[in-house]
Protein backbone atom coordinates (compact mmCIF):
# COMPACT_ATOMS: atom_id res chain seq x y z
CA UNK A 1 0.00 0.00 0.00
CA UNK A 2 1.39 3.49 -0.66
CA UNK A 3 3.07 5.67 1.74
CA UNK A 4 2.48 8.98 -0.22
CA UNK A 5 -1.12 10.74 -0.45
CA UNK A 6 -0.95 11.83 -4.04
CA UNK A 7 -0.37 7.59 -5.02
CA UNK A 8 -2.80 6.91 -2.42
CA UNK A 9 -6.12 9.43 -4.19
CA UNK A 10 -3.72 8.39 -8.10
CA UNK A 11 -4.95 4.41 -6.77
CA UNK A 12 -8.66 5.07 -6.36
CA UNK A 13 -8.98 7.03 -9.19
CA UNK A 14 -7.35 4.43 -11.61
CA UNK A 15 -9.67 1.75 -9.41
CA UNK A 16 -12.54 4.42 -10.82
CA UNK A 17 -11.24 4.75 -14.07
CA UNK A 18 -10.84 0.61 -14.71
CA UNK A 19 -14.83 -0.11 -13.31
CA UNK A 20 -15.70 2.59 -15.85
CA UNK A 21 -13.63 1.23 -18.65
CA UNK A 22 -14.45 -2.25 -18.44
CA UNK A 23 -18.20 -1.11 -19.14
CA UNK A 24 -17.25 0.16 -22.40
CA UNK A 25 -14.85 -2.55 -23.31
CA UNK A 26 -17.27 -5.26 -22.22
CA UNK A 27 -20.63 -4.00 -24.06
CA UNK A 28 -18.02 -3.62 -27.14
CA UNK A 29 -16.66 -7.28 -27.04
CA UNK A 30 -20.23 -8.89 -26.04
CA UNK A 31 -21.90 -7.02 -29.02
CA UNK A 32 -19.14 -7.87 -31.42
CA UNK A 33 -19.51 -11.53 -30.38
CA UNK A 34 -23.41 -11.40 -30.67
CA UNK A 35 -23.04 -9.76 -34.47
CA UNK A 36 -20.60 -12.73 -35.47
CA UNK A 37 -22.60 -15.25 -34.45
CA UNK A 38 -25.77 -13.73 -36.29
CA UNK A 39 -23.66 -13.64 -39.38
CA UNK A 40 -22.60 -17.05 -38.89
CA UNK A 41 -25.97 -18.44 -38.67
CA UNK A 42 -26.30 -15.84 -41.98
CA UNK A 43 -29.80 -14.11 -40.86
CA UNK A 44 -29.21 -10.72 -42.65
CA UNK A 45 -31.84 -8.44 -40.84
CA UNK A 46 -30.35 -9.60 -37.25
CA UNK A 47 -26.92 -9.88 -38.15
CA UNK A 48 -27.01 -6.14 -39.75
CA UNK A 49 -28.67 -4.73 -36.89
CA UNK A 50 -26.38 -6.40 -34.58
CA UNK A 51 -23.58 -5.41 -36.87
CA UNK A 52 -24.65 -1.49 -35.91
CA UNK A 53 -25.17 -2.37 -32.58
CA UNK A 54 -21.59 -3.25 -32.34
CA UNK A 55 -19.94 -0.43 -34.38
CA UNK A 56 -21.85 1.75 -32.02
CA UNK A 57 -20.60 0.40 -28.92
CA UNK A 58 -17.10 0.58 -30.65
CA UNK A 59 -17.55 4.16 -30.95
CA UNK A 60 -18.51 4.82 -27.65
CA UNK A 61 -15.33 3.19 -25.90
CA UNK A 62 -13.17 4.25 -28.86
CA UNK A 63 -15.04 8.08 -27.98
CA UNK A 64 -14.09 7.65 -24.57
CA UNK A 65 -10.24 6.81 -24.74
CA UNK A 66 -11.16 2.81 -23.91
CA UNK A 67 -9.73 1.50 -27.24
CA UNK A 68 -7.64 3.40 -29.55
CA UNK A 69 -9.78 5.11 -32.50
CA UNK A 70 -7.69 2.77 -34.56
CA UNK A 71 -8.78 -0.01 -33.09
CA UNK A 72 -12.38 0.40 -32.95
CA UNK A 73 -11.54 1.20 -36.70
CA UNK A 74 -9.72 -2.08 -37.79
CA UNK A 75 -12.63 -4.01 -35.35
CA UNK A 76 -15.92 -2.31 -37.25
CA UNK A 77 -14.01 -2.70 -40.93
CA UNK A 78 -13.49 -6.54 -40.15
CA UNK A 79 -17.53 -6.74 -39.37
CA UNK A 80 -18.43 -4.86 -41.97
CA UNK A 81 -16.55 -7.36 -44.32
CA UNK A 82 -18.06 -10.36 -42.87
CA UNK A 83 -21.66 -8.65 -43.00
CA UNK A 84 -21.23 -8.03 -46.40
CA UNK A 85 -19.76 -11.11 -47.64
CA UNK A 86 -23.89 -12.72 -46.39
CA UNK A 87 -25.28 -10.43 -48.20
CA UNK A 88 -23.38 -10.95 -51.31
Amino acid sequence: MANIKSQIKRNKQNKKARVRNRVFRGAARTSIKKANVAIKTGDEKEAKELTLKAIKALDAAAQKGVIHKNNAARRKSRLMKKLNSIEA
